[in-house]
């Protein structure tokens, strides 16, 4: 593919952080204050095969085949999404790069067009606390809203604030065992991500523990500093 025609994107961010750690909320946040789109592993896959594109048809094939999506799929069908007009503004990656090798990629892609990482961001979590928000976490079956056994129950017991539904629904992977393994997958892979990006002077970090409102406001400072 002739990288030549890849967009530079105004500004280039990374969220990084474990399961719960709440940077789909941040990230939406994010976009509506700075303009900016959210681009997730997972959504970038199936939009591409959706719409058919050469990656798009590569990425089916494998996945169809059962076989992870190689790095090298995964950053062509990137470069087809950031010459998109939208991405003008800026981007905030979320789920990419998973590993020091992808990050090299990233930023061969990105020099491409004279681009760079702005600034990867770090929301840093306690293992333990992660554990009790996803395992508590359901859902109303009816509507999808969102409840924890802890933090947002029902405000009646077994019925949906939202809708009046009274069947919820837990996704299987939320439970101790499962978060606890996923947390330990994520620290490998991430510890060399984190050092990384502090070898390149592009490394934020931010306490997530906090009230959604704290973490937003410390984020929207790196930002604004970052894209300046």
């Amino acid at each position: 593919m002739d990288g030549s025609k890849t967009t530079a994107a105004a500004a280039v961010l990374i969220l990084l952080g474990p399961p719960g750690a709440g940077k789909g909320t941040q990230a939406r946040m994010l976009e509506d204050k700075f303009g900016l789109v959210q681009l997730s592993t997972g959504d970038l896959l199936r939009a591409a095969v959706a719409a058919g594109t050469e990656a798009g048809k590569a990425a089916k094939a494998v996945m169809e085949a059962g076989d992870l999506v190689s790095d090298e799929i995964v950053i062509n069908i990137l470069r087809d999404r950031l010459a998109e007009p939208d991405c003008a503004k800026g981007v905030i990656l979320d789920g990419f790069p998973r590993t020091t090798v992808q990050a090299q990629a990233l930023d061969t892609l990105l020099a491409e067009s004279g681009a760079r990482i702005n600034a990867a961001i770090s929301l840093d979590v306690e293992d333990a606390a992660m554990v009790t928000r996803i395992a508590g976490r359901y859902t109303c079956a009816k509507c999808g809203e969102g409840y924890h056994d802890t933090f947002k129950q029902p405000k009646a017991e077994g019925t949906c604030d939202n809708c009046g539904g009274t069947e919820f629904k837990r996704r299987a992977d939320d439970n101790a065992e499962t978060v606890a393994s996923r947390l330990e997958a994520y620290h490998a892979q991430t510890a060399p991500l984190i050092d990384y990006y502090a070898r390149q002077n592009a490394l934020s970090r931010v306490d997530a523990m906090g009230a959604i409102e704290t973490i937003a406001a410390e984020l929207a400072a790196i930002v604004k500093t970052a894209t300046a």
